[in-house]
């Protein structure tokens, strides 16, 4: 079953979410980190962020978030303010 990783982040500077999605686009992922998908949604008017990467097994999230966890203050795109986990009882794509 999948897992999800649910943050949210409060503080979100205007223009933080490109410079991290140019990188994102630009780099290879962290070691260890294997997600399978990855959503970030941005209220820009209100500052907030929140990051649902989600992961194809129990394995890969428990090496995801421990990479996640570690990440500098710098690589966030604001002030963590929850992390959540989640199984993924449902998920559809068109």
């Amino acid at each position: 079953m999948a897992v999800a990783r649910v943050v949210s982040f409060e503080g979100v500077p205007e223009g933080r979410i490109q410079e991290m999605k140019s990188r994102i686009e630009s780099e290879d992922p962290p070691e260890g980190l294997n997600p399978a998908e990855m959503l970030l949604l941005h209220d820009e008017g209100g500052g907030r962020s929140l990051a649902i990467v989600l992961f194809d097994n129990e394995e890969d999230y428990r090496r995801g978030d421990e990479v996640l966890s570690a990440m500098p203050a710098g690589d966030v795109p604001g002030q963590r303010t929850g992390v959540d986990k989640y199984d993924v009882a449902i998920h559809r794509k068109r």
